[in-house]
């Protein structure tokens, strides 16, 4: 058994997870083809999430924002106090979109390295769909496949179709809720041209996707991180955000389309005032759930089923 620490650095939000992992003895690497005769085992310690918007602004200057990467390093001295008391034998940090797309992003790794005593990996956009999909694959051990978990981040949205065997393919496409929103809404609600204008940067990312990836031809959906988790919470009617019955919720395509209806005609205040809303998604959750009901209708599938299991997962299980 080994205690280790996740830590995965996006571009809306940074995230902790300290587990511990035990793997069976025929367990070969989740973020690639994989032997699952002995499936791992996961039992989470603690699981944090921090909205620091590390890449605010990233899509337009190019660069990580001082003020941004105070926040980052903000969350990060409190992470490393966590990771101290719990004694995690191993850290993994990964950095995402924001930080590839960044010039400065050297301005983070010292900050990190700093702080946390380890560099952070700025990983590929194929990286992190494998780890996306060992996240959510493991709980899943039983769904139809082909796989295709669909991680849809600040910053980037990963598809990576995946079956018994392990990854399949992969692709990153820069169509996170982050820039989509920061591209192309002025408005408040969002008007109709605004939204239009997203759907048109969805197809034709997922144009560049299936190049690589045959979206169409996976059996399940899985959706993951906080887009697809408050849209599926939304749907539900939860009364408030409550992962465990969040987790592995099969929500119908209709109902993402109807979700996504009502956001887009709510304003910023009357999002703010749902109760399964987090502060940090405001601004961007009608741009998030444009990208996740245009893939949802690309796929061509009934539901998709939303999972708390994601990156994070994948990080944790890479190190044991």
């Amino acid at each position: 058994m080994s205690r280790v620490a996740a830590i995965d650095c996006g571009t809306n939000s940074i995230r902790l997870l300290v587990a511990d992992i035990e793997l069976g003895h025929e367990q070969a690497s989740l973020a690639g083809r994989a032997s699952h005769a002995a499936r791992p085992t996961l039992r989470e310690l603690t699981r944090r999430m921090e909205i620091v918007r590390l890449g605010a602004g990233v899509d337009r200057t190019g660069e990580l924002a001082p003020e941004a990467l105070e926040r980052t390093f903000a969350a990060l001295r409190d992470y490393a106090a966590e990771i101290d008391r719990l004694g995690a034998m191993s850290v993994r940090m990964v950095a995402t979109s924001a930080t590839r797309d960044a010039r400065n992003r050297a301005e983070l790794v010292d900050g990190v390295r700093a702080i946390l005593g380890v560099d952070p990996e700025v990983i590929s956009g194929d990286e992190e769909a494998a780890l996306s999909y060992a996240g959510a694959a493991a709980e899943l051990p039983d769904a139809a496949r082909p796989l295709l978990v669909a991680d849809i981040g600040g910053g980037s949205t990963e598809l990576v179709l995946g079956d018994a065997s392990g990854v399949l393919a992969a692709r990153s496409v820069n169509v996170g809720c982050v820039r989509m929103a920061e591209r192309h809404f002025r408005s408040d609600p969002p008007n109709p041209a605004e939204a239009a204008a997203i759907v048109a940067d969805v197809h034709a990312a997922l144009d560049l996707a299936e190049e690589v990836v045959p979206i169409r031809e996976a059996a399940t959906l899985v959706g993951v991180a906080g887009t697809v988790t408050t849209v599926a919470a939304l749907a539900a009617g939860l009364p408030e955000y409550d992962s465990e019955r969040i987790h592995l919720l099969s929500t119908p395509a209709e109902a993402v389309a109807e979700v996504t209806e009502k956001l887009l005609a709510m304003t910023h205040a009357e999002r703010a005032a749902l109760a399964v809303m987090h502060p940090g998604r405001v601004d961007v959750i009608a741009a998030g759930a444009l990208v996740l009901r245009t893939l949802v209708e690309r796929v061509g599938l009934a539901a998709v089923i939303a999972s708390e299991r994601d990156i994070l997962d994948g990080i944790a299980f890479s190190q044991a």
